[in-house]
């Protein structure tokens, strides 16, 4: 599933990219495509932005993993709870790298549609 998600991410992204691409060169007026340029640009830098700060998000979410472990081996409680700890905690650390990656994934697109822009724009 999660492979599949990963591809949903990169096809969905894809078929942003290959709009951007497609509707910057049906736009024939300098300032028309440079207008629309511009707008992907904010577009793309106010979604990076947010990728960006969701690797923050990560980063604490895996100090509250390592701190989950360190409390769930110091109580030493019975042991089904320790196994319902640990299956918790695999559970979180699956899901924090997948977003991790999908956040990857999502730069290295809107990173190709700012160099789209900027070409569009820089070129009559």
């Amino acid at each position: 599933m999660t492979l599949l998600s990963y591809a949903y991410r990169i096809v969905s992204n894809f078929v942003f990219l290959g709009l951007v691409y497609f509707t910057l060169n049906v736009l024939g007026q300098y300032s028309q495509r440079a207008t629309v340029a511009i707008l992907l640009l904010v577009y793309a830098a106010m979604h990076a932005f947010s990728a960006v700060r969701s690797f923050y998000f990560f980063q604490r979410i895996e100090r509250l993993e390592g701190e989950t472990r360190r409390l769930a081996s110091a109580a030493g409680e019975g042991p089904n709870s320790a196994a319902s700890r640990k299956q918790i905690v695999a559970d979180v650390t699956g899901l924090r790298h997948a977003g991790e990656i999908k956040s990857y994934i999502d730069l290295l697109f809107l990173a190709l549609v700012i160099l789209l822009c900027i070409a569009k724009i820089v070129t009559n």
